[in-house]
């Protein structure tokens, strides 16, 4: 099975930690969004979005890849982030629904703390320290678990 991770990490690579879990696991190629093209993403089974949440969404690189991205056919997709928010998942409303206009299969979201310093939080030092954590890091391998028994049921 050939799989992809298309990822933005900025501040403190809380997003590409959590990355490497998953294709460690899948296993699975860790990518910018611009070294990959578009044409390239029939090639592989699954492919991986993910980023931290900015401003309430997923890094604009990432956005602006999905909205230049050819149709998928039902390719099975699926969504994950870090952000200073415990429930980051309601945060994934519009990459999921770029996605869903490219007919991809979302076949499962994946949400944990990052450890956050930007404005003026910066000034207490942060929030979410030493996040992710070895505990979120078996939350991902276990959701990456989910999503290869979902693809082994869909093929």
């Amino acid at each position: 099975m050939k799989s992809l991770i298309i990822c933005v990490s900025i501040h403190h690579q809380n997003t590409e930690k959590i990355a490497e879990i998953i294709a460690e696991n899948l296993p699975a190629e860790i990518k910018k969004p611009d070294t990959v093209r578009s044409e390239d993403l029939a090639s592989y089974n699954i492919i991986g979005f993910g980023s931290g949440i900015y401003r309430w969404k997923h890094h604009k690189d990432l956005l602006n890849f999905v909205d230049n991205m050819t149709e998928m056919e039902k390719k099975p997709v699926f969504i994950f982030s870090t952000s200073r928010f415990a429930n980051g998942i309601k945060f994934h409303k519009k990459l999921r629904n770029k996605l869903l206009e490219r007919n991809c299969n979302i076949i499962g979201e994946f949400n944990c703390p990052g450890y956050y310093s930007a404005g003026p939080i910066k000034i207490i030092g942060g929030v979410n320290k030493n996040r992710p954590n070895e505990n979120d890091y078996e939350k991902a391998r276990i959701f990456t678990q989910t999503l290869i028994e979902k693809l082994n049921i869909n093929n």
